[in-house]
């Protein structure tokens, strides 16, 4: 019975595109219309089918690199089935359930829903070289129809930034060369420590984006544009000693880097 359940839910996802209610994807204009109603009134499908955020990880594991390189243009070819996911991480949204998730659940749950809505307003503008070719791009308000009703500056300063998780920085993408890679893994609330100190490291690491000896260190702008999330526990150096193999000086000469806002394709 349990396997039955879990093709059936797959089934929904992937195949009520050719039903009576579907969502309808043209090459100028993305819309989510009305889902299968056995979907959008049964919580508890959409409960077991988002643990794990099955969907998205599927999708990211296709169509990102390990080095976070992402190809749009592939993505592109399954858009409907990430506005499945973003209309079920909508769903999840509504639930009776969500309010008594931990809180280590609603961080993993709002970093996916980010880095979703990211691909798809770079899907409906694509070809681009930049998000920032599109206008007001962290403004827009594009998923009312799927009932999540956010732009992405809400998710990131109204709701991850407010959960006091300052390493949610490297793990929200805005796909651009500077920030930091987008893991080609869901995140999920079972495995959120260990991935949001990788994804930290792994940024740090990436000389690309910062330059760190003990004496000198050339950072990303995120750490100045971010700068009081970083020293909720002791100063900015502090944070990066945590996560770096080097031990920097509290002395350290600190300057910034350029920041590039090059797709990151």
């Amino acid at each position: 019975m349990k396997y039955r359940l879990v093709f059936i839910i797959l089934s929904i996802l992937t195949n009520y595109a050719v039903a009576q209610h579907k969502t309808s994807v043209d090459s100028t204009n993305t819309k989510i219309t009305e889902i299968d109603s056995t979907l959008k009134k049964n919580t508890t499908v959409t409960k077991r089918f988002l643990k794990e955020h099955e969907l998205w990880d599927e999708l990211l594991q296709k169509h990102v690199s390990n080095d976070g390189k992402v190809n749009y243009k592939s993505f592109k070819t399954e858009h409907k089935k990430l506005l499945d996911y973003i209309y079920c991480l909508s769903l999840m949204h509504k639930s009776k359930y969500f309010e008594s998730f931990s809180k280590t659940k609603k961080i993993a749950f709002w970093i996916n829903a980010y880095n979703a809505l990211t691909i798809d307003l770079i899907l409906r503008n694509y070809p681009l070289e930049s998000i920032k070719d599109i206008k007001y791009p962290w403004k827009q308000r594009l998923w009312k129809l799927a009932d999540l009703d956010y732009n992405l500056d809400e998710i990131e300063h109204n709701i991850l930034r407010k959960m006091n998780e300052p390493r949610i920085h490297f793990a929200i993408v805005c796909a651009s060369e500077s920030c930091p890679k987008l893991q080609n893994t869901a995140f999920t609330a079972k495995n959120l420590e260990e991935q949001l100190t990788k994804a930290t490291q792994e940024f740090l690491a990436d000389t690309s984006k910062n330059e760190i000896s003990e004496n000198e260190i050339k950072l990303s702008k995120i750490f100045k544009w971010f700068k009081k999330d970083f020293e909720q526990d002791g100063s900015l150096i502090d944070f990066l000693n945590k996560y770096t193999a080097i031990e920097i000086s509290d002395k350290a000469k600190k300057s910034f880097k350029d920041y590039s806002w090059d797709l990151n394709d």
